[in-house]
């Protein structure tokens, strides 16, 4: 007889997915899917739109992501009316930016992530969310979670207009300077953002690192897999989520290609397969091997364990010192293991509060020069680090500035071939026999959850809700069990 079990909540991301698991006739995992059924559509009702227009278009594909694809957008208008903003104009929208980094990782790790670590993978669904990590660490932190979380935000608002879908991008520059008052205001933020970012790598110490079960976890085959990284440079190889180009290194952290983002398709191509609607990039010079990682397989990783491995360091010195400690204390660059993820976005998070610093003490960050005149409209291609990983926006324009064609190509796009391997590596080590706990099915969610995907993102469609079904089928494709939101 089939047996169902439902549980509410399942999981902790954005968007709709399925994961679908198949078992041999020894109980143990034969494959699995991750299945993404939203439908892709915003790029298509993108066209015929007033270029202007995109930037605020674009970022309703997510509630969570805005910002990154507000700037991808302006960044490809720049491109596409051959215009570069003035020097103020570039350090204000990286300043913006630091503020959506500090308050997307300070979501992702207490909100999504820190609940599998913090409450633990075993614990019941109804613990393993954030109220089970506000009763674990206690009221006084759980403060300083949502004050730091609320500064990055007001960041954001003072600079781009609102918090969530900011309206200040614009072709050639931003819309408004930065008085004094300010940026007095984001100063004294971001000097408390480091003391939490600091906090948050203690915390994390504290509970993953110094708990041998956790570290085994994180060290294990599980959790293990190796691949091409792919993630934006500055021009000393440094992490920079705003401007630069963008690295991919090997599975051995040699550097394969460096690229600017109009080059990008002589890079990666992408394929689409008849059980998902997201696409499966690869790099084209390596090819599609299928779902396999390895040095002879095309697929990369992005996010903030990419941009680590693809760099030769953080730019900023506390930042710098907590990248170095990662590596040795996980065996040596690059680093492989999925649930590192969780580290390398308290690394970016301590990098984004240090260089929002440095920005708001930037002696020309209030100065009056924000936009420079938009020249004739043709073709442009934007590339931002999304908190999630590499962002790409392609436009072509029309001779009276209407979009004509759109590509994107999101984070978990990126991350999607990668992020299907991890499941079924994952299920493989994990479930052995028909008798799958919850708890132990929770623990191939965490291979998904360390990427922190966003499948809204990943097919451009809003639904509104976030639903997420685990199947499990025996080897006569007999339904075991269904937990589902």
């Amino acid at each position: 007889m089939n047996k169902t079990i439902t549980i509410d909540p399942i999981t902790r991301l954005e968007g709709h997915g399925k994961i679908t698991i198949f078992l041999n006739k020894a109980g143990n995992v034969e494959n699995a899917y991750l299945q993404i059924p939203e439908l892709r559509g915003f790029e298509k009702f993108c066209e015929g739109r007033k270029a202007e227009d995109m930037p605020q278009l674009t970022s309703r594909i997510c509630g969570v992501c805005p910002v990154a694809h507000h700037f991808a957008s302006t960044k490809a208008l720049d491109a596409a009316f051959h215009v570069e903003p003035p020097a103020t104009a570039k350090k204000l929208g990286e300043l913006m930016y630091c503020g959506y980094i500090i308050y997307d990782h300070i979501l992702h790790f207490y909100f999504l992530g820190a609940p599998d670590f913090i409450v633990g993978p075993e614990a019941s669904p109804s613990e393993r969310n954030i109220l089970g990590v506000m009763k674990k660490v206690g009221l006084d932190i759980t403060k300083e979670v949502i004050k730091h979380r609320a500064y990055g935000q007001q960041i954001t608002a003072i600079i781009g207009g609102k918090a969530t879908h900011p309206v200040c991008g614009l072709p050639g520059g931003i819309s408004k300077p930065l008085n004094e008052e300010d940026r007095q205001a984001i100063e004294k933020m971001a000097e408390s953002c480091i003391e939490f970012a600091k906090f948050s790598l203690r915390l994390f110490d504290d509970v993953v690192l110094k708990n041998k079960r956790y570290l085994d976890m994180i060290l294990s085959d599980a959790y293990t897999l190796k691949t091409y990284y792919m993630g934006l440079v500055d021009e000393n190889n440094k992490v920079n989520f705003y401007d630069g180009k963008v690295r991919v290194v090997d599975p051995e952290g040699k550097e394969f290609v460096k690229f600017a983002p109009c080059e990008y398709l002589d890079v990666i191509e992408e394929r689409v397969e008849p059980w998902s609607y997201g696409k499966f990039p690869y790099l084209k010079k390596v090819g599609w091997k299928g779902f396999v990682g390895g040095s002879d397989s095309g697929i990369y990783r992005v996010g903030p364990l990419g941009r680590l491995n693809v760099s030769e360091g953080m730019a900023t010195p506390l930042a710098q010192q907590e990248y170095k400690r990662m590596y040795e204390t996980l065996g040596g660059k690059p680093v492989h293991s999925t649930l590192a993820f969780h580290w390398a976005r308290l690394i970016e998070l301590l990098y984004a509060a240090e260089r929002c610093l440095e920005l708001s003490r930037d002696k020309d960050i209030t100065g009056k020069e924000i936009r420079s005149k938009p020249g004739i409209p043709g073709e442009g291609v934007g590339i931002v680090e999304a908190a999630r990983g590499t962002l790409i926006h392609h436009y072509v324009l029309d001779e009276e500035a209407l979009v004509k064609n759109v590509n994107l190509i999101v984070a978990t796009t990126n991350n999607t071939p990668a992020i299907c391997i991890s499941i079924r590596d994952a299920a493989k080590a994990l479930i052995h026999g028909e008798d799958v706990s919850e708890g132990l099915l929770n623990e191939v969610e965490m291979v998904f959850r360390a990427y922190d995907p966003c499948l809204a993102c990943a097919t451009h469609c809003a639904i509104g809700q976030m639903p997420l079904q685990i199947k499990v089928y025996d080897n006569e494709k007999k339904l075991l069990k269904t937990l589902e939101r």
